[in-house]
C-alpha cells in the first residue's frame, strides 16, 4: 500500500492563525495565508514500480492476525496487513508474502499519486472544479483459492469516473493533475459510480448462495475458530456474546442453541473484512460463512447489523452501489432526501463517509421507495479539513529527512495513535487502506529536575509507585460500573469451531417470558447481566497507569509502603491507615485532585518526602491533566475514569508526515465528499412533528447561505455548543442543554520548537521536565498546581516531522498560561530549561516555532471533553442521543473512548447507523429467521408418478456417483485408521505457551480470597448471607499479586519461564516432526493399498490421494 495523502496542495494548507495562534505569530512563521499564495512543488509524472505492491497477496490460509504482543509466526505461510509486527522505526503495516516481509509503508514513498500532482488554483472565498483524469483504483487481480485481490481506493473525477491502473505500474504514464478543489456544490456522483471489487452478479439475476463457501477448507476448524475469535476481539464486539444491540434485535427469534452459531457467523463475516479491508465484504461472502442453508437468515440479519454500525465495510473502501434507475410509474415528486453534516472533522468526515457507503449499499431500499438514495453534504467552517486533527506546514521545507513527497509538519492537535491493536478502527484505515507510515513511540521517558539534572530511575519507579496506590486508594469512590444484558454462546464449542445441535426450542424472549428486552437488574437464566469493563490502564497520559475496579482501604498504609519498598520514618506508627474519607464526602461534587493530595499529606506522616518527590509527585498530576485536558483538581472524582478497560493494545505512535493526512484520505478516498468550506454556522431551525410538510432543518450560515435537510448531524465541539454561537430554534430541550452545561471541556496547549541540529538524544522519544513550586522547595501539594504543566513533557519528532523539532506540552492550568502569555516570552522561558537539560551543549533559539492557542479558536473553544465534578454517570450517552432531527457526534459523544481521534471516529460511525434507521427504519428480522429442520422420511409413491424416460439416465448417473463417493469415502477412512493407528495424529503447530503468572496465582488463591471478600462483605453490609462480587475479588487478587513479594511471585514466574522454554523448543522441532510424520503416512498409505486394493481398482488415484488429516486441516474427510 502506499500513502498519496501527505502533500495534497489543497484547503489544508491553509491555517487558523488568525485563531490558533497568537497575533504577533507571523513573526516567527512567516507562511502564506491565502490559497492563491500557497504552492507546493510538482512531483514528477514518471511511475516507478512499488515494491511488495505487486506481489500482494491476501490468501485464506493466511491468519489475520497473531496473538497480542507476538511476532509473526515464520511457520505461517503469510499475513495480512492486520498483523502483528516487529517493532521499527517509520513503521507501517507489514506482512510476509511468499515468504517475504512486506511493508505497506514502501510505496507511499516513491509512487506519484494523483492527490500529489496537484496544484492549487483556488481563492479563499470561491473554488472552482478543474476538470482532471486520474487513477482511481487498481484492478482486482483473481487469486488462486478465488477470492478478490488487495486493491487501493482512490478518488474520483469530476464525473465520477475511474481510470484503470494496470498490475505493472510502470505502464502509466498519465501526466494528468488532479484538482485539489473541495467544493462540490451539486453532487457529482451519478447513480452507479460506486463498484465493488467482489465479483457481483448482473442486475436482475442474483447469484447463488453457497454454504461454507468462505470456510477455508485447506483450515482446521480450530485455527479458523481462532482467527474468528480474534477478528471479533480486533473489532470491539465479544467473540462468545451477543453485543447488546444485537441482544434487542434477535432475542424473539433465536434459541439459545441459534445465538452460537449466529456468533460464529458474526465472527466469520468479521473475520473476512479485518483480514483485507482494501475490498468490501459482500452479502453472498456473509451468507458463505453459514454452514447449512438454513442459517442464512443468520448470516443476513448478522451481515446488516455490522455493516449498518460500521463493523465491517467502513472508511477509505469502494463498495457497490445497489440504487438502479428509477421505474417512472414509481417515481415520487419532490427534492432529493439530503443529510447535512455540520464539521469536517474526523466524526463528521467519518460519518459523511460511512453515510455515502450505506446509501450505496442499501441504495435499493429507496429506489422501491421510488426515490434516489439520499445526498450527503459536508458544511466545515474552517478553509480545512480535519478540525482539531491539523498538521501545520513548516515555513522552510528544505533540509527534510522525511522520504519525498511528505511535507514537514508540527501536529497543532491531535498527535498520537493510542495503540493498533484490540478494536481501534484507525488500524484499518492507516495500516490497512492508506498505507500511511508511522513511527512506533518507545516508552523510554527519561526525567529532568528543574535545575537540569537527571532523576535517577530508581527514585522514579519509587515516586510511581506511590502515585499508584494513592490513585487507586481514590479509586474507592469510583462510580460502579454500567451493566448491559445479553446472551453467551457455548464458549466450549466456539474455540474448537464447532456448533451445537439445533434442534429447535423456545426462543430467548420465550424463555425470559417477556416481549420486551430485560432490564439489566432482572433475574433470570435465559440470559445474563454483564459489567461494563472497570479495571483497565490509563495509557492516554505519557505514562502509563494501573487502574482497578476498587481498592481495599483496610490494607494500612505502612504495610503498603514497605511493599514498595519506602523507608517509614523513625516516628511512624507500626500500623497506620489513610483516610481520606473527610475529604471525599466533605463537598457535594468531589475532585480526584483534592482527595490524591489529601492522600498524599496523610503520606508524609508516615515517609520522609522529599522536595524532590514531591515535584515527582506532581508530574504524575500533570500527565494526568495531559490525558484529560484539565487540571486534576476539576476531575470528578467518582467519573474521571469512566472509560476505564476500554483502551486499545499496542504501542504508541505518531503518523509520519501529519496526521491529517488521516482526515484527508477520508474525505477524498475512494471519492471526495462535498465539503463546503468556509461556511460557519450561526443558527439552526428544527421540526421534531412526525406529519411535518417539507425539510425537517434549516440552517443558516454568517455568509448568507442557507440549507435545508431531513437530517443534520452536529459534529461541532462540546465547546462550541457550551459557547452559544449556534442559536437553536426551538431552544434545545433541557435534558439536552443540561448536559452540555454539565460536562467540562478542557484545554491542552503546545510550544512547537524547530531548529537547525538536534542538541538532544535523537532516538529518545520524549522526555520529561519536573517544576517547583511557587515557594520553593515547598512540600504542600497545593504549592505544585499552577506551575507543574508547563512544559512537564517534550514529544522529541524528528522522525515524524521531518526536521530537528520539540513539542513542549502545557497541561492544567499551564495551558491557560500559555493563552495569556506572549510567544516571546514561552519560547525564552522554555529555551532556559532546555539550557539548563543539556548543559554544557548550546541550547540556541529555534529557527521557528509555534503556539497553539485552542480556546481562542472560535471553532473549537478548546481541545476535548472531561468528566468534571458535576458530570453525571451516563452523561456521555445522553450527549450522544438524538433529539428529532438532530443527531450529535464527536469525541464528547464517545463514552467508551472520549478525548480520542478513534473515539470521534466511532461517534460518526455511530450516528451514521442513526441517520440510516431513522430514514428507512430499523433492520427487517424474518419469521421465522431459522427454518425447521426437516426430518426426512421414505417418498411416498404414488400409482400416478411415473418418472419419464429421459430422467432415468441422470438418476441412474446420479447414484452410481454417490455410491463411489461413499465407497472411496469409507476406503479413505480406513487408510486413515491404519495410519492413526500406528503413528497418532500428525503433529499440530505449537501456538502460544499461553501461560500467565497471574492466572497461576489466581488459580491457587481464588478461594483464599474469596473468602476474605465474603467475610468483608457481610462485615460491611452486616448481611451474614453477603457474598463478593466476581469483580470485588478480581481487584482483590490483582491488588495481592501487586503487593505480593518476590518470593510469592518467583514460582509463578519460573513455571511461565519454564512453559515459555518448552513451547519455543516444540516449535523449534516443529518442521522436522511434521516431516517425519508425513514420510511415515505416505509409506503406511502404500503399503496398505498394496495389501488391500480398493474395489474399483483405483491404486493410482487412491495412492497420490491425500485427505484433510494427512494435511493438518484437522478431522473433516475432505478430498483434496
Amino acid at each position: 500500500m502506499y500513502s498519496s495523502l501527505a502533500t495534497i496542495a489543497d484547503p489544508d494548507g491553509l491555517d487558523d492563525s488568525q485563531y490558533l495562534f497568537s497575533a504577533n505569530h507571523d513573526d516567527l512563521l512567516s507562511i502564506p495565508m491565502s490559497h492563491d499564495g500557497m504552492h507546493l512543488k510538482e512531483q514528477s509524472s514518471s511511475a516507478v514500480p512499488m515494491p511488495g505492491l505487486q506481489n500482494l497477496r491476501y490468501t485464506e490460509s493466511t491468519p489475520s492476525s497473531v496473538h497480542y504482543g507476538e511476532t509473526h509466526d515464520m511457520l505461517e505461510s503469510g499475513g495480512s496487513h492486520m498483523s502483528g509486527r516487529e517493532e521499527r522505526d517509520s513503521s507501517a503495516s507489514s506482512g510476509y508474502v511468499n515468504g517475504n516481509e512486506v511493508g505497506h509503508a514502501s510505496a507511499p514513498l516513491i509512487y506519484p499519486h494523483p492527490l500529489r500532482n496537484s496544484n492549487i488554483n483556488d481563492v479563499a472565498n470561491g473554488f472552482r472544479q478543474q476538470d482532471s483524469k486520474h487513477p482511481s483504483s487498481i484492478n482486482p487481480r483473481a487469486l488462486i483459492n478465488g477470492t478478490s485481490a488487495a486493491s487501493v481506493a482512490f478518488p474520483k473525477d469530476a464525473h465520477g469516473t475511474h481510470t484503470s491502473m494496470s498490475r505493472n505500474p510502470q505502464t502509466n504514464h498519465g501526466a494528468s493533475q488532479a484538482s485539489s478543489t473541495p467544493e462540490l456544490y451539486q453532487s457529482q456522483e451519478p447513480n452507479g459510480t460506486h463498484r465493488s471489487r467482489n465479483s457481483t452478479p448482473v442486475k436482475g439475476k442474483p447469484s447463488e448462495w453457497k454454504a461454507n463457501s468462505s470456510i477455508p477448507a485447506a483450515m482446521s476448524w480450530e485455527e479458523f475458530a481462532r482467527q474468528c475469535t480474534l477478528a471479533a476481539e480486533s473489532s470491539r464486539l465479544n467473540p462468545f456474546a451477543l453485543h447488546p444491540e444485537e441482544y434487542k434485535l434477535l432475542r424473539l427469534h433465536v434459541t439459545h442453541a441459534q445465538v452460537t452459531i449466529y456468533l460464529n457467523i458474526r465472527n466469520a463475516i468479521l473475520r473476512l473484512w479485518t483480514k483485507n479491508p482494501l475490498v468490501h465484504v459482500s452479502l453472498e461472502e456473509a451468507a458463505g460463512c453459514a454452514r447449512d442453508k438454513r442459517y442464512f437468515g443468520l448470516a443476513k440479519v448478522a451481515y446488516s447489523w455490522l455493516l449498518r454500525n460500521g463493523y465491517i465495510n467502513f472508511g477509505c473502501v469502494e463498495v457497490p452501489n445497489t440504487a438502479a434507475t428509477i421505474p417512472y410509474v414509481k417515481a415520487k415528486k419532490g427534492p432529493r432526501r439530503t443529510v447535512l453534516v455540520v464539521g469536517a472533522g474526523m466524526s463528521g468526515l467519518g460519518c459523511a463517509r460511512h453515510l455515502d457507503g450505506l446509501f450505496a449499499q442499501l441504495g435499493d431500499q429507496w429506489i422501491d421507495e421510488g426515490e434516489p438514495p439520499p445526498k450527503v453534504v459536508v458544511l466545515e467552517a474552517r478553509p480545512r479539513i480535519g478540525g482539531r486533527v491539523y498538521s501545520h506546514p513548516f515555513r522552510n521545507q528544505a533540509g527534510s529527512t522525511l522520504p519525498p513527497g511528505h511535507r514537514c509538519t508540527a501536529e497543532m492537535g491531535a498527535q498520537i495513535v493510542t495503540g493498533y491493536e484490540h478494536g481501534n478502527p484507525l488500524n484499518a484505515i492507516i495500516r490497512g487502506q492508506l498505507g500511511i507510515p508511522y513511527h512506533g513511540l518507545r516508552d523510554n521517558t527519561i526525567l529532568y529536575d528543574y535545575d537540569g539534572t537527571v532523576v535517577e530511575k530508581s527514585q522514579d519507579v519509587l515516586v510511581e509507585k506511590l502515585y499508584n496506590d494513592v490513585l487507586e486508594r481514590a479509586s474507592v469512590y469510583r462510580n460502579k460500573p454500567a451493566t448491559f444484558r445479553t446472551v453467551e454462546g457455548d464458549r466450549s464449542l466456539m474455540l474448537f469451531g464447532r456448533e451445537p445441535s439445533d434442534t429447535g426450542g423456545k426462543t430467548i424472549a420465550e424463555l425470559e417470558q417477556s416481549n420486551t428486552p430485560l432490564p439489566a437488574n432482572a433475574t433470570t437464566t435465559a440470559s445474563m447481566t454483564e459489567e461494563k469493563p472497570s479495571t483497565g490502564v490509563e495509557k492516554l497520559a505519557g505514562r502509563a497507569y494501573q487502574l482497578s475496579a476498587g481498592f481495599n482501604p483496610n490494607i494500612a498504609a505502612t504495610q503498603a509502603a514497605r511493599n514498595m519498598g519506602w523507608p517509614l520514618r523513625h516516628d511512624a506508627p507500626i500500623v497506620h491507615s489513610l483516610g481520606m474519607d473527610r475529604v471525599a464526602k466533605a463537598s457535594e461534587y468531589p475532585t480526584l485532585g483534592q482527595t490524591m493530595d489529601e492522600g498524599i499529606k496523610q503520606y508524609q506522616s508516615i515517609l520522609d518526602l522529599k522536595p524532590r518527590d514531591m515535584r515527582l509527585l506532581n508530574w504524575h498530576h500533570a500527565n494526568l491533566e495531559y490525558a484529560n485536558a484539565v487540571s486534576v483538581n476539576q476531575l470528578s472524582l467518582s467519573g474521571w475514569d469512566q472509560d476505564i478497560g476500554n483502551e486499545f493494545e499496542g504501542e504508541h505512535s505518531e503518523i509520519i508526515g501529519g496526521y491529517q493526512q488521516v482526515p484527508r484520505g477520508i474525505w477524498q478516498c475512494p471519492n471526495i465528499l462535498d465539503v463546503r468550506f468556509n461556511t460557519v454556522l450561526k443558527s439552526v431551525q428544527y421540526n421534531t412533528e412526525e406529519n411535518r410538510i417539507g425539510k425537517a432543518v434549516r440552517v443558516e450560515c454568517t455568509n448568507g447561505e442557507a440549507f435545508e435537510a431531513d437530517q443534520l448531524i452536529l459534529t461541532t465541539p462540546l465547546g462550541v455548543l457550551k459557547s452559544g454561537s449556534i442559536a437553536f430554534q426551538p431552544p434545545l430541550p433541557d435534558w439536552k442543554q443540561g448536559v452540555i452545561d454539565r460536562m467540562g471541556f478542557g484545554l491542552l496547549n503546545k510550544v512547537i520548537l524547530v531548529y537547525e541540529n538536534a542538541f538532544w538524544e535523537p532516538n529518545r522519544d520524549m522526555f520529561g521536565l519536573l517544576n517547583e513550586a511557587e515557594h520553593q522547595a515547598s512540600l504542600k501539594p497545593e504549592d505544585y498546581a499552577s506551575r507543574r504543566g508547563r512544559y512537564y513533557l517534550f514529544w522529541n519528532c524528528i522522525k515524524t516531522s521531518g526536521k530537528p523539532t520539540l513539542v513542549a506540552l502545557m497541561a492544567g492550568e499551564a495551558a491557560h498560561y500559555a493563552e495569556a502569555t506572549s510567544d516571546d516570552q514561552l519560547i525564552q522561558e522554555v529555551t532556559d530549561r532546555l539550557d539548563k537539560m543539556f548543559a554544557p551543549n548550546f541550547v540556541p533559539l529555534p529557527t521557528e516555532a509555534i503556539v497553539t492557542r485552542w480556546n481562542k479558536d472560535p471553532f473549537a473553544r478548546g481541545s476535548y471533553s472531561y468528566v468534571g465534578p458535576r458530570t453525571q454517570a451516563g452523561d456521555y450517552d445522553v450527549m450522544a442521543r438524538p433529539h428529532g432531527p438532530l443527531h450529535f457526534a464527536g469525541e464528547a459523544t464517545c463514552g467508551t473512548h472520549p478525548a480520542t481521534v478513534h473515539g470521534a471516529y466511532l461517534s460518526g460511525l455511530r450516528v451514521a447507523a442513526e441517520v440510516v434507521e431513522a430514514m428507512i427504519g430499523p433492520i427487517k428480522v424474518p419469521s421465522p429467521l431459522v427454518e425447521k429442520k426437516l426430518k426426512l422420511e421414505h417418498p411416498l409413491s404414488y400409482s400416478t408418478f411415473e418418472p419419464t424416460r429421459t430422467a432415468e439416465p441422470e438418476v441412474i448417473k446420479k447414484e452410481s456417483k454417490n455410491a463411489r463417493l461413499i465407497q472411496d469415502e469409507d476406503y479413505e477412512a480406513s487408510i486413515i485408521g491404519e495410519i492413526l493407528s500406528k503413528i497418532g495424529e500428525r503433529p499440530i503447530k505449537p501456538g502460544r505457551a499461553g501461560v500467565n503468572p497471574f492466572l497461576l496465582y489466581t488459580k491457587d488463591y481464588w478461594y483464599i480470597c474469596k473468602k476474605e471478600c465474603d467475610e468483608k462483605q457481610r462485615a460491611a453490609t452486616r448481611d451474614p448471607n453477603a457474598k463478593a462480587s466476581k469483580t470485588e475479588i478480581r481487584t482483590a487478587l490483582g491488588l495481592m499479586w501487586r503487593t505480593a513479594s518476590p518470593e510469592t511471585k518467583k514460582p509463578y514466574l519460573d513455571q511461565t519461564q519454564s512453559a515459555k522454554d518448552d513451547a519455543a523448543a516444540n516449535a523449534a522441532t516443529f518442521k522436522e516432526r511434521v516431516a517425519a510424520w508425513d514420510a511415515e503416512a505416505a509409506r503406511i498409505r502404500r503399503e496398505y493399498i498394496q495389501n488391500h486394493p480398493p474395489p474399483d481398482g483405483s491404486e493410482a488415484r487412491i495412492l497420490n490421494s491425500r485427505t484433510a488429516i494427512e494435511l493438518g486441516a484437522g478431522k473433516r474427510l475432505r478430498r483434496l
